[in-house]
């Protein structure tokens, strides 16, 4: 790249429209000594000038996001995973206001992937990543992004993953409001054709019944049948609450204990 210097080198990137490295690929690129670098780098860092979600990982902040730390965590989404080596997509409530479900804007930025891996941080960005074994086999889509592009589950996949973690999605209450706001993308077909690939009856039951709360009835004709087929088991809308009392919705055999209100 011809940079002889740490900032040399971050200079070029962003010249060339780039704005995350690792550590391996700067030090390659200066010839740089392990001591150097990582002191070069703090310097970068204390400076507002890089910022490091993960050891070993940095994002140049551009100019226009010093008083942020750093650019939006969709800038650098897609390389992280990349560095982590891991399969990801943007998800849950992140998912939701990408797909135009803004209610309330998510606090952080929320990434499904595969493993368990701790929080990150770059300025005022956190990121936080939802554990799914099954990562690979839900429905995404790609986003195009200021510097490239990323996963972000689809509208269906979306919302079954909403019921599915409900603590990282603000619970029943915040969980319908957003889908009365996300329903208009969801393609009942492409719903049962999601939870097939899921192959989660529960996501399935409760995600028909808030949706169908959320005023959206037209879009869980198809699901409804599906589930009506498989003679599913009742169970609790909410599995951590008491259902004594609780009325029971025959449709999706479901015990309701919770009730369902929808935020204007």
């Amino acid at each position: 790249m011809g940079a002889r210097t740490l900032p040399e080198f971050v200079d070029v990137l962003q010249q060339t429209g780039l704005y995350t490295f690792t550590s391996t690929e700067a030090r390659d690129a200066c010839a740089s000594s392990l001591v150097a670098f990582k002191n070069a780098a703090r310097r970068l860092v204390l400076q507002e000038r890089l910022a490091s979600p993960r050891r070993g990982f940095f994002v140049i902040v551009p100019l226009e996001y010093r008083s942020m730390g750093a650019p939006p965590p969709s800038w650098y989404v897609d390389a992280l995973m990349k560095f982590h080596k891991r399969p990801y997509y943007v998800g849950l409530l992140s998912a939701a206001a990408l797909h135009g479900a803004a209610h309330q804007q998510p606090q952080e930025f929320q990434v499904v992937t595969d493993r368990a891996l701790r929080p990150a941080a770059a300025g005022k960005s956190r990121l936080r990543f939802i554990y799914k074994k099954r990562t690979t086999q839900t429905p995404t889509l790609e986003l195009k992004t200021e510097t490239g592009s990323m996963r972000v589950s689809s509208p269906e996949a979306t919302a079954l993953d909403l019921v599915r973690y409900p603590q990282a999605a603000g619970g029943i209450g915040n969980i319908v409001t957003v889908l009365s706001e996300l329903a208009e993308r969801i393609d009942p077909d492409r719903l049962v054709q999601a939870v097939t690939l899921d192959s989660e009856m529960a996501s399935a039951q409760r995600v028909g019944l808030l949706l169908e709360r959320a005023g959206a009835e037209d879009k869980v004709g198809p699901l409804a049948t599906w589930v009506a087929d498989r003679h599913p088991r009742t169970i609790a809308l909410r599995a951590d609450r008491d259902v004594k009392g609780a009325p029971k919705d025959d449709r999706w055999r479901l015990l309701v204990n919770e009730r369902i209100e929808v935020d204007e």
